[in-house]
């Protein structure tokens, strides 16, 4: 996949460029732009690829993207069938922090804004207070002019206190990551994608990868901080969970050879190593979280 250079659009005089976007599904090419990127994942889910690491996203998820650094919002495959209907839904913030942003950000009252978009370079997730940068994501998108960027201002420095945040790549230099990289990490994914309901050997995987088993055992973990085992079930109990909150399954035995595992017991065990809970408590938490939200 190669690495696109992207131009973000601008938006008259503001030096912060909020893009709203309401698709079928995320963007759909590796790319890399100047302007450091905030991005809320309002509704939609899929793998993010953000320079060497991959992981999954879902609804609510927040992240920040450093200055040229490549990344992909891939959505799952359901996004793609015409007949699912389904829509993605985003809020973007966009600022050129080494160009006409910079002046603001090297005013002294910045200098804790500073040091944290230095560590931002690799990509980074927000592990708490999601609600509250949620509403100061959409103050900053209401506004105009001045008060869009006074908006943004408290959004900075909010970010920049918040304690918690998980970062994504470990290579920080942007244009460390080739065509090629690039491309190899797209193709372990699409095939994931495609095959995850069937037995992928890791010397299957691993030659999609041009790597022997070995190897690619030692890049993957490397690359995304988790045996491709555990992303392959990731990705399954994701699937699954879809299928019981929509009540589409007859038994939980049917959803685990659905999702691509081969007998009830390992699900049952990998489910709950994922989610916290056995797939009934889970089931039974979600109805119950249902009934009192709609009360």
């Amino acid at each position: 996949m190669k690495i696109v250079q992207f131009t973000v659009p601008v938006a008259g005089e503001h030096s912060v460029v909020v893009q709203e976007d309401v698709l079928p599904h995320f963007y759909d090419h590796l790319h890399r732009h100047k302007e450091t990127q905030i991005t809320w994942i309002q509704e939609g889910e899929g793998t993010l690829l953000a320079g060497d690491y991959m992981q999954r996203f879902k609804s609510g998820d927040i992240y920040i993207f450093g200055p040229n650094q490549p990344h992909l919002f891939r959505s799952d495959p359901s996004y793609f069938e015409k007949r699912k209907l389904k829509t993605v839904r985003s809020i973007s913030l966009f600022f050129d922090a080494l160009g006409v942003f910079g002046p603001v950000l090297a005013l002294p009252e910045l200098k804790n804004v500073q040091k944290f978009l230095a560590t931002s370079s690799g990509g980074l997730q927000a592990t708490s207070m999601a609600a509250q940068l949620q509403r100061a994501m959409l103050r900053v998108s209401e506004q105009s002019m001045a008060l869009r960027l006074a908006c943004f201002i408290e959004l900075l420095q909010f970010m920049a206190s918040m304690k918690k945040w998980k970062t994504l790549a470990t290579i920080t230099d942007p244009y460390s990551i080739s065509e090629s990289e690039g491309l190899r990490m797209n193709d372990v994914y699409q095939y994931t994608m495609q095959h995850y309901t069937e037995n992928i050997s890791l010397a299957e995987i691993a030659s999609i990868a041009h790597l022997t088993p070995q190897a690619f055992c030692r890049y993957f973990k490397k690359h995304t901080r988790k045996t491709y085992v555990s992303f392959l079930n990731e990705i399954r109990i994701t699937e699954a969970c879809k299928k019981m909150v929509k009540g589409d399954f007859d038994s939980f035995s049917s959803i685990a050879y659905q999702a691509g595992f081969n007998n009830v017991v390992t699900f049952n065990r990998v489910f709950k190593k994922t989610t916290g809970h056995a797939p009934r408590e889970y089931l039974r938490a979600y109805r119950g979280k249902a009934e009192s939200d709609s009360g």
